[in-house]
């Protein structure tokens, strides 16, 4: 299984850098999920002037551990957005970011870690979920604000208009790609293309 997680990885980071390689990403903030979070790829974007701004999860578990254990006794966010009430719930998010990891972990070019809660409270229910999101970014806090950084994370997770996207201009639900890795890869080649022709 460790191999078959790994080979994803690989796979990922074989399709993202040919595609950024065709991309004019200098000055711009690269996105990307956990499975994205690699050494590789974050040398390869600040190699070419852009920044990145990555998801940490279980797939990188010491880096997930290191950042969890920094925001475990987090006080006041460094900032606060809260969303108009749209589709019954109103949602609000709350960021703290810290560079005090960046001299202790193991990830090229560092500039700051952050976590991520959103509340989602439903209107005609009241029922409250949260989330928490960690991650970190090649911008330093002169570069990036607290509010800049999650601008950012909230753009990388616009799910809704990416998905109608892909699924017009990529037709992805009658894609015939089914076996192995290829129905996964596809699938984040194009929401990382939608990412990219967004920047542009």
């Amino acid at each position: 299984m460790v191999g078959s997680d790994e080979q994803k990885r690989t796979n990922e980071i074989g399709m993202a850098i040919p595609l950024l390689g065709s991309c004019a990403i200098a000055g711009r903030d690269v996105t990307g999920d956990a499975l994205l979070t690699q050494r590789t790829l974050a040398s390869y974007i600040v190699e070419k002037k852009a920044h990145y701004h990555f998801t940490v999860k279980g797939n990188q578990p010491r880096l997930e551990r290191d950042i969890a254990l920094l925001f475990e006794t987090r006080g006041t966010p460094d900032f606060v957005e809260v969303t108009p009430p749209d589709h019954g719930r109103i949602e609000t998010r709350r960021i703290w970011c810290s560079t005090a990891l960046n001299a202790y972990i193991d990830f090229p070019h560092v500039g700051q870690t952050f976590l991520i809660e959103r509340e989602s409270i439903q209107k005609k229910t009241g029922e409250i979920s949260r989330e928490i999101a960690l991650g970190l970014t090649s911008r330093t806090p002169q570069q990036a604000s607290p509010q800049q950084v999650l601008a950012v994370n909230r753009g990388h997770w616009s799910i809704e208009s990416v998905h109608y996207i892909i699924d017009w201009n990529y037709d992805e639900d009658r894609s015939r790609i089914r076996t192995g890795f290829g129905p996964e890869n596809i699938t984040r080649l194009r929401r990382f293309a939608v990412g990219i022709l967004e920047l542009s």
